[in-house]
């Protein structure tokens, strides 16, 4: 059965590496095809932070095939929700859109004991989105 996703998220950090992939992740793992999933950085990475992959491992998500993406007006434009963790003055602003800023330590450098807390805050913060969007959707 296919169905149009009840909204879009875009996710916008810095390198695109840890916390925007762990947060793509996540909703694409427990929203399924209900949300469309898009995630980029101002400055991308050459690759998914290791310690990402291996905490989003720890809990059943395989994120070791993604790429950090260049983030695009056209990406901004696409989404429903831009939800900015730490893009600064890189993250594109466009009317008419929701934009949350979650103040999530950054992961990058940091082995996977210390990227755990902050993987439990992003599937915290996801599971809260979804429930908005969701709520949303009832309206």
């Amino acid at each position: 059965m296919s169905s149009t996703p009840a909204a879009s998220v875009l996710f916008v950090c810095v390198h695109n590496a840890g916390r925007s992939q762990m947060a793509a992740g996540f909703l694409t793992h427990l929203a399924g095809d209900r949300v469309e999933v898009r995630s980029a950085g101002s400055v991308p990475a050459d690759q998914v932070n290791p310690a990402a992959i291996e905490a989003m491992k720890e809990v059943g998500i395989d994120i070791s095939d993604q790429q950090p993406k260049i983030l695009t007006t056209e990406a901004v434009q696409a989404s429903d929700y831009v939800i900015t963790m730490g893009c600064g003055d890189a993250c594109p602003i466009f009317p008419g859109k929701k934009y949350l800023d979650w103040a999530l330590e950054d992961p990058a450098g940091k082995g996977v004991e210390s990227v755990r807390p902050i993987r439990d805050e992003i599937k915290a913060r996801i599971e809260a989105l979804i429930a908005e969007i969701d709520a949303q959707q009832e309206k």
